[in-house]
């Protein structure tokens, strides 16, 4: 295999990995949206909070995509 090759595969699985924080953001959604039926009156504190947490967990998403182009263009310079 080419070192292009694995610096391909070194990529797609830094951006699969961010690809996780997805599943974290429903989480956090589908936990606060459950929160807010049961609780309605606490709506505005649970929005806030959910919209920062959904906030720092997307920022791990930005980062992933970040180190996998560097991977590309740094290290796929060099091969």
């Amino acid at each position: 295999m080419t070192d292009l090759g694995l610096i391909a595969i070194a990529a797609a699985i830094a951006v699969s990995f961010g690809c996780l924080s997805a599943i974290g953001e429903a989480w956090i959604c589908s936990k606060a949206i459950g929160a807010m039926a049961r609780q309605p009156e606490m709506q505005k504190k649970l929005q806030s909070t959910m919209i920062l947490a959904v906030a720092l967990d997307e920022s791990t998403a930005i980062y992933t995509l970040i180190i996998s182009i560097l991977i590309v263009f740094v290290l796929g310079g060099r091969a």
